[in-house]
């Protein structure tokens, strides 16, 4: 552990990362974070004053399984919980929470939206603390005046966090696997066709703002296979530009004009500001202590759980993760990043992303129930009959219903 006080050497970040990002250790712990629009369903298209969301939630209480509520800039609202010995649970506890707030939200008729982006409202920016405003600044300044804040305001996820793996050999299997598995997860839950009342044209509208966004922070990590998980975030952190400082007074200052690598060449950083800079850092897959996937489009409440489910099968399970490397091999290293772009564009309609969705949930069906998840086993087979085994994204299916 190193002091947060003491200023930073090269390999310091190094044996941070190792030690604290990839932390390895037995698999089978599982947590999830789900973002949702606040709308009113009279007039879906209203901006929601987040002080109204925040005080309807609060009025409700704790959420009764444990999840943490925030609030993204635009007021979307995060149910994040807690980590759990398994998918069974983790649902449980979910599903409750989810439930909780929607039920305190019914009163002031507001419901929970799933969306990858929001399909009626244009960016309105609602955050208080004055990072997040430093954090608009530096887009701006960095030339993403229009994707960074539709990113902060207008975009929601499905989150899926799973262990780093039993030891370096398991980590650098599971974290060649989750990037593999990245263009088939985009794909399989696109689910933002529209962006402030507009068609855009992409299956994941989401992500394709991300993938404009800055791409020394948002692009994917994996560039060589043979690197180490370790070595690369490493890189990834050094070579990022520095996003933001905290100044004394509880100020802060935007974009201080260097990379991280650079900062600590000048000998300034401590182990605090290292933190802060790798929690603006976010890749498709974002190593914390635990694999963060974060390519999912949010989706509607029936089916927030499935790519927890799918997700957490296809790496856990020893049979289907042997499925999910077949089925993704194309995917695979330095060549996989030319297969994220028609993801997010075509969803399962681009036919290679279909085959391999198809191949990755029948063997996630077929995991569940060894993994004490059979519960789950009826949302993921109706979500396998609706969409993937037609070769449809969420994003597409209303239209393709309507010919």
């Amino acid at each position: 552990m190193i002091e947060n006080s003491r200023r930073l050497r090269l390999e310091d970040v190094h044996s941070h990362v190792t030690g604290t990002c990839f932390k390895t250790g037995p698999p089978g712990t599982v947590g999830a974070e789900t973002e949702w629009f606040v709308i009113d369903p009279r007039e879906p298209g209203a901006p929601i004053p987040a002080a109204t969301v925040r005080a309807a939630v609060e009025q409700a209480g704790p959420p009764p399984g444990g999840s943490a509520v925030t609030y993204e800039p635009g007021g979307q609202l995060e149910l994040s919980s807690a980590p759990f010995p398994g998918l069974a649970p983790l649902h449980r506890a979910l599903a409750a929470d989810i439930a909780h707030v929607r039920d305190a939200l019914e009163p002031a008729g507001l419901t929970l939206a799933g969306h990858g982006v929001d399909p009626h409202r244009p960016p309105g920016f609602q955050a208080e603390h004055p990072r997040y405003a430093c954090q608009r600044d530096y887009y701006i300044a960095r030339g993403f005046a229009e994707a960074g804040p539709q990113m902060m305001c207008s975009t929601a996820s499905v989150q899926v966090n799973l262990d780093i793996g039993a030891d370096d050999a398991d980590a650098a299997r599971r974290w060649r696997l989750v990037h593999a598995l990245g263009p088939v997860l985009v794909a399989a839950f696109a689910n933002s066709p529209r962006r402030a009342g507009r068609r855009t044209g992409w299956a994941s509208t989401r992500q394709a703002i991300w993938a404009e966004l800055d791409p020394c922070r948002t692009a994917s990590v994996l560039r060589d296979a043979a690197e180490s998980p370790a070595d690369a975030w490493t890189r990834y952190a050094l070579d990022a530009r520095v996003m933001l400082v905290r100044a004394p007074g509880d100020r802060w200052i935007a974009d201080p004009g260097l990379t991280f690598g650079e900062w600590v060449d000048k000998g300034e950083p401590t182990a605090s500001d290292l933190e802060y800079h790798l929690s603006t850092l976010f890749p498709p897959v974002r190593p914390r202590g635990w694999l963060e996937l974060r390519m999912i489009d949010a989706l509607p409440e029936r089916y927030w759980s499935v790519p927890v489910a799918v997700a957490t099968a296809l790496l856990d399970d020893p049979r289907a993760s042997s499925a999910a490397e077949a089925a993704t091999a194309r995917f695979a290293g330095r060549a996989g990043a030319a297969w994220w772009e028609p993801a997010a564009r075509h969803g399962l309609a681009e036919p290679v992303h279909a085959d391999a969705a198809r191949a990755c949930f029948e063997a996630a069906l077929s995991a569940l129930p060894g993994m004490g998840a059979s519960a789950l086993v009826p949302a993921v087979a109706d979500y396998a009959d609706r969409y993937v085994e037609r070769g449809l994204s969420p994003a597409f299916a209303e239209e393709t219903s309507r010919c």
